[in-house]
């Protein structure tokens, strides 16, 4: 499934059903590695026409980073090595990005709110129920939760971690009936299009193969953290808590 501007998220759902929708960094920024606000208009309209259907959504985002990078006057050559000016960055750019959110959401008569999580979340039996908790209550209440993991204080998802990951495992915090991982890409393909210009489409994987996630590839840009390969991890995690995913 694609994340352009022209994907369409409400059409791979029915009504009634709580969903995981997860959007990267390569899928709302520009080719200048800027955020584009009407990607995530496009992306925040979509899901508030899943909602108009009667389900229930969760969102899942990244782009923090290149949200923050303008902010601090970086970007580009420019773009800082050291963990903790990343971690700083993300911490700018995650409320210039939960702003844009909360305004495209509030146009639409939705209210959005944010939640950041850290691997130990998932981990520590009482931060997990109250996370589970959290957002279950924020879905009764009609808000829309925008997902990110707390770059501040967990530097994995910034060095080797990816938010595919981490929405699988939201998707089992809120007992979701579907997880969709948006991509640039047409969907799985038999392999990695930058290097084989025929490789088909895969319309139903069934069972994992290791041997596909190889030929998958590694991250998608140098803006996103996860590729391909990561989100067909994400979609064997979801599978563990009986998930479907569509990507």
């Amino acid at each position: 499934m694609s994340a352009s501007p022209s994907a369409t998220t409400a059409e791979t759902a029915e009504a009634g059903r709580t969903i995981v929708a997860k959007i990267g960094t390569s899928s709302i920024t520009d080719a200048a590695g800027a955020v584009d606000r009407a990607c995530i208009e496009k992306f925040c309209s979509e899901v508030a026409e899943l909602r108009s259907r009667g389900n229930r959504a969760v969102v899942v985002t990244s782009g923090a980073i290149a949200a923050g990078l303008p902010e601090l006057g970086m970007g580009g050559d420019r773009r800082p090595a050291s963990m903790a000016t990343l971690q700083a960055v993300a911490t700018v750019g995650q409320s210039a990005l939960m702003g844009m959110y909360r305004e495209m959401f509030a146009r639409l008569g939705v209210v959005a709110g944010q939640v950041l999580l850290v691997p130990l979340d998932f981990v520590i039996r009482t931060q997990y129920v109250h996370a589970s908790s959290t957002l279950r209550k924020l879905l009764d209440l009609g808000v829309v939760p925008i997902v990110n993991e707390n770059d501040a204080v967990a530097d994995d998802e910034i060095r080797w971690g990816d938010n595919d990951r981490l929405a699988a495992l939201v998707a089992n915090l809120v007992h979701a009936d579907l997880l969709v991982l948006l991509t640039d890409t047409a969907g799985v393909l038999t392999e990695d299009p930058r290097r084989n210009s025929s490789a088909s489409l895969i319309e139903e994987i069934v069972e994992f193969d290791h041997h596909l996630e190889r030929r998958a590839g590694g991250a998608g840009t140098q803006r996103g953290s996860g590729g391909m390969a990561s989100k067909l991890t994400a979609a064997r995690v979801a599978s563990l808590s009986g998930v479907p995913t569509v990507i």
